[in-house]
């Protein structure tokens, strides 16, 4: 075989990958629809068998598709999720042995600019305020509970992330609180705490300040939103210092519950 031919049939996988990987993130391919079989796929790209092979390897090594095998096979098309981001930024958060303590200086730090872009949405009262009256209210019924107060209690942080608007900064911010909060979940799992939130008054007094920093978001205050949900942050949770302490880096399993 010439190294010319070594060399050409990858560059046509890959090309291939390429087209078919533009119309599943367009969505000309839905999720759960199927891709052409590949005797349409051979006669629309004019290639021999191995590189549609191929592209479709690589596809499904990037979580785009699952092709099934047998009578009834096909590629089954799969829409980025972003629990696969956040479970890609786990794996590579720990193989460069990030320490725990950076995600959540780094949840600190993001999470008031998302609270203000809340509070700077014009379209809040349909696209905010529903979503996080509905966790408030949840978490209010839930206040004797520590186990289900703390849940709804990060679901309200998520929400802040989820719903600022910017997409970049919601799904960035948003994988960067479902990570934090893996972790916490998992050692509350482990040792059956909640830290401060194993309290009462002190999920009195959480949801007390998650809902005045509802209000913020409400009333359009921008700086006041940023100002409350920093000066939230600055206060110090024992389940955050024991989750640091106990996974001093950053371990994806724990967002797979393994």
């Amino acid at each position: 075989m010439s190294a010319r031919h070594q060399l050409r049939q990858p560059r046509l996988a890959e090309m291939v990958a390429s087209t078919l990987r533009s119309r599943i993130l367009s969505g000309e391919l839905a999720d759960g629809s199927l891709l052409p079989k590949q005797d349409e796929l051979l006669e629309e790209f004019g290639v021999s068998l191995p590189p549609i092979r191929e592209a479709l390897r690589i596809l499904e090594t990037e979580g785009l598709i699952t092709v099934q095998r047998g009578n009834v096979g096909g590629a089954v098309v799969h829409a980025p999720q972003r629990g696969k981001v956040v479970f890609m930024m786990g794996m590579v958060l720990e193989s460069r042995q990030v320490p725990l303590s950076d995600v959540l200086s780094a949840v600190i730090a993001f999470e008031p600019a998302c609270a203000a872009a809340c509070a700077a949405r014009p379209d809040r009262a349909t696209t905010v305020l529903p979503a996080l009256r509905a966790t408030l209210d949840a978490a209010e019924a839930a206040i004797d509970d520590p186990t289900a107060y703390a849940g709804l209690a990060r679901t309200f942080h998520i929400q802040i992330a989820d719903l600022c608007g910017n997409e970049a900064m919601s799904l960035v911010v948003g994988a960067l609180e479902s990570l934090w909060t893996g972790h916490v979940d998992a050692l509350a799992r482990q040792r059956e705490e909640h830290g401060a939130y194993s309290d009462l008054a002190a999920r009195r007094h959480s949801a007390k300040e998650h809902e005045r920093l509802y209000v913020k978001i409400e009333k359009g205050d921008v700086r006041g939103a940023e100002q409350l949900a920093r000066s939230h942050f600055s206060e110090p949770d024992p389940g955050w210092e024991r989750a640091v302490e106990t996974q001093r880096t950053v371990r994806a399993e724990f967002l797979d519950g393994r």
